[in-house]
């Protein structure tokens, strides 16, 4: 899985560089978001810009690295959501969950 990783403005960027996330890659996703809080990373944006898939797998595996930062009083926000995975996300009401952006930029602003 190609995952890049970028500080800007003192938050922590996981760029997703993979058209699919599922039971195949969620697992690496998953353990690389626990590494950078591990690593002392804070208010994670993980761009999703790239992904035009998702199952129940890649949903788990962000919902980790949210109760990960709520335990670690730090900040998480999803950026860039394609049509169909942004459609995964209101068809388990998990847009209630996460901080959702449009797009990186606007996840930055804030």
């Amino acid at each position: 899985m190609k995952l890049v990783t970028e500080q800007r403005d003192g938050r922590t960027l996981l760029i997703v560089k993979e058209g699919r996330l599922d039971a195949h890659n969620s697992g690496e996703l998953k353990d690389r978001i626990l590494k950078l809080f591990e690593e002392g990373g804070r208010d994670l944006v993980v761009d999703l810009g790239d992904v035009q898939f998702i199952d129940s797998s890649g949903l788990g595996a962000l919902l980790s690295g949210h109760k990960n930062a709520i335990q670690r009083s730090t900040g998480f926000a999803l950026a860039g959501l394609q049509p169909r995975v942004k459609a995964m996300f209101e068809l388990t009401r998990l847009q209630r969950v996460f901080e959702i952006y449009p797009g990186l930029r606007e996840a930055l602003d804030v």
